[in-house]
């Protein structure tokens, strides 16, 4: 198999657009969960530790939350079907990518700095671009009016 012919699936797995999720960021993240014959939407709501292969179809997020206590951190592949939505609540300053220091930390120590954004131009995303077939059959017909 081509290198091309793998880059060529590899695409067409992506979404054509997913939020910028950065280290630091506390993000709301909508799954969707099958239980038998029944599927429901699970949202678990932390803060990213972690960004791995942003530019990939592997691209992923580490994101770690407390619940009753205990810490718990949890892994989402950004272009995977299974992930409705990603929606970002909070931003913090950091300086790495990589917050591992934070398993360590519980309480006030754990907090990090916040920084202001704009919230709902962040998590907006644009519209699915048409794909090249609408678009040659448009300017064909486009084409076809100028000439008339």
């Amino acid at each position: 198999m081509s290198f091309a012919l793998i880059q060529k699936v590899n695409e067409k797995q992506k979404k054509h657009a997913v939020v910028d999720v950065r280290s630091g960021d506390t993000v709301r993240v909508s799954q969707r969960i099958k239980e038998g014959n029944k599927e429901r939407v699970q949202v678990f709501e932390g803060v990213v530790i972690r960004t791995d292969n942003k530019d990939s179809h592997t691209s992923r997020i580490t994101v770690r939350k407390i619940a009753s206590g205990v810490g718990v951190e949890k892994s989402f592949l950004v272009h995977s079907p299974l992930v409705e939505k990603i929606e970002i609540v909070r931003r913090a300053k950091v300086r790495r990518k990589f917050l591992s220091f934070l398993r360590e930390r519980s309480g006030k120590s754990a907090r990090l700095k916040a920084v202001k954004f704009d919230r709902e131009a962040v998590n907006t995303l644009p519209d699915k671009p048409a794909s090249k077939i609408e678009e040659t059959k448009e300017s064909d017909e486009s084409n076809s009016k100028e000439d008339k």
